[in-house]
């Protein structure tokens, strides 16, 4: 049998849960004055993963700081986005030490996103290996391949929006490395990168399922509609920006072989509740008492 490698956005279910409790003030701050809310959601989600794909291996995927390579290539690349706050700013660090006691493989790359070391780690693993990745990024679904599925978060920590390569061939019509084109046609507002302006999901879906990319759409635009062909010729380079934008970068330098075997996974109920403990996340270990 595989074995089989979870990738977790570690930055996806921080916010995540972070946002759904805080929303309320729900901080739950530790005796030191530490809130711990965005780390207690993180911890329940993590290990109701865990019970559900028994991996053998696991690593948590992290930003490294907000500038990577991409704003070398656009300035206002994510520069929309407001500063978190302080009460998740001093979980950032913490919940890291917490997933590593786990025996959790923590990796981020200097000036690559969390999605470029997860987009490269599953391209390299996926060749003999089941990869299953959990995150709350639709541009990773352009990582999907026969061994590779993609789970969405959804609501609470067990329900999630499950991708494998056929369910995304039969719902798009397309391979997911199309998705890359797609984007740079419909551009992305939380990245802060416009796209084609006036064309957005379905219009560029339509297009690449007829003309396969960005540069046969072009090769073709005397096909196209008068509207689609000006949108294009008033925002083309805007169009082969995006597209440099949003895709993966899957060659991140890293030690994938040495990381595989520092990711090997095994641990026991009682040494994950003894640092829930340790930690006074009191809630999660109750959670995980009465799930795992």
């Amino acid at each position: 049998m595989p074995n089989k490698v979870l990738l977790v956005d570690g930055m996806a279910l921080l916010f995540r849960h972070f946002f759904a409790t805080s929303l309320h003030s729900q901080f739950m701050y530790n005796s030191k004055g530490v809130p711990t809310n965005g780390i207690q959601g993180f911890v329940r989600h993590i290990f109701s993963a865990i019970k559900e794909i028994q991996p053998t291996h696991v690593a948590v995927c992290w930003d490294m700081g907000q500038s990577t390579f991409r704003n070398d290539m656009f300035d206002g690349y994510k520069q929309n986005r407001s500063a978190p706050p302080e009460e998740l700013i001093s979980q950032f660090d913490y919940v890291k030490e917490i997933s590593e006691q786990f025996g959790f493989v923590n990796i981020g790359v200097t000036n690559y996103e969390a999605d470029d070391v997860i987009g490269t780690l599953a391209k390299s693993y996926s060749t003999d290996n089941d990869v299953y990745i959990i995150t709350g990024d639709r541009d990773l679904l352009q990582c999907i391949n026969e061994n590779v599925e993609v789970w969405l978060i959804k609501k609470g920590f067990n329900i999630y929006n499950r991708y494998t390569l056929n369910r995304f061939n039969e719902e798009y019509q397309l391979e997911p490395q199309q998705l890359i084109d797609i984007k740079a046609f419909m551009g992305d507002t939380a990245d802060g990168y416009a796209g084609v302006k006036g064309i957005g999901e379905k219009t560029a879906i339509k297009l690449i399922q007829q003309y396969g990319s960005v540069e046969e759409v072009i090769n073709q635009i005397d096909a196209l509609t008068p509207g689609q062909r000006n949108k294009i010729n008033d925002n083309m380079n805007e169009l082969h920006l995006s597209k440099r934008l949003a895709e993966i970068h899957t060659e991140v330098p890293l030690d994938s072989e040495q990381l595989f075997m520092d990711m090997a996974f095994a641990t026991t109920l009682n040494h994950i509740l003894s640092i829930c403990n340790e930690h006074e996340l009191y809630v999660s270990g109750k959670y995980i008492s009465s799930h795992l």
